[in-house]
């Protein structure tokens, strides 16, 4: 097991619906963090922006993009995790990604669609959460919208000890944001890593960026600021999870529930 976990927040621009530019630009900002971090997060949708032309834009299981993010981890010897478009079964689905170097994938399709950006009319969602052991550590993933849910991210029994979204979170939304990443770890005793992306994308509006690991305490741990291209990478401490589980077992005293899809 894995006392420490070095993750990396990579929070960069994305070229509108540019799958070739898009992998070839975030290839290179994973080749920088290799040797230094264990897990790199990337924004969601980070092969195309967050759009909703999902016939043109969206790949299969078996096309281009989880081939390079398998290539990706083998070669700079670190895990990957992000969301792309992807069509299954004749549905289209925000799917995140979570590939580890040994050759393992995991998935989650979103469950929240952003109704206010008619996702909900192009794409399907998702109707399972993915908790993934990795390290030693078992990390819970999320997208962008499911953050103003905390029903669907409860952690029930301590299931994970790091919960990580992965978002397009436009600028005029930042104080939610960073307020909500802080409420989700501090009522799940958990890290709570955001990665968001900056820059604007093809339909106007401004990405601010702002990606931050805030600690199961609700302490900011990490802030990859504003408005910039930016990889911030630091060393999360399970001893930190466990301690505060173990001196204020408050997770006892939680309410059994069953989510209802």
């Amino acid at each position: 097991m894995a006392e420490s976990l070095r993750i990396s927040m990579i929070q960069s621009h994305i070229i509108w619906e540019d799958r070739d530019e898009n992998l070839g630009y975030y290839g290179e900002l994973l080749r920088r963090v290799k040797g230094k971090t264990d897990l790199a997060v990337l924004p969601e949708t980070f092969t195309t922006g967050f759009s909703m032309n999902v016939e043109k834009l969206a790949d299969t299981m078996d096309g281009k993009t989880i081939p390079v993010i398998k290539e990706w981890a083998k070669k700079f010897k670190i895990a990957v995790t992000g969301s792309f478009i992807v069509k299954e079964d004749g549905k289209y689905f925000n799917r995140a990604f979570f590939i580890i170097p040994e050759g393992g994938e995991y998935y989650y399709d979103k469950r929240h669609l952003f109704s206010m950006g008619d996702e909900d009319k192009h794409f399907t969602p998702g109707d399972k959460l993915t908790i993934i052991p990795y390290k030693g550590w078992n990390v819970c993933l999320q997208i962008c919208y499911d953050l103003r849910f905390p029903v669907w991210s409860r952690n029930q029994n301590n299931a994970y000890d790091l919960l990580i979204y992965m978002a397009n979170w436009p600028e005029t939304r930042k104080k939610v944001w960073r307020a909500l990443l802080q409420a989700r770890a501090i009522e799940n005793m958990a890290y709570v890593c955001g990665v968001n992306r900056v820059g604007i994308d093809g339909k106007g509006f401004i990405y601010r960026g702002d990606s931050m690991i805030f600690t199961p305490r609700g302490k900011k741990l990490t802030d990859a600021g504003r408005r910039e291209e930016v990889t911030r990478t630091c060393a999360l401490l399970k001893s930190e999870v466990d301690d505060l589980r173990t001196k204020f077992p408050a997770w006892k005293d939680a309410d059994k529930f069953t989510v209802e899809i």
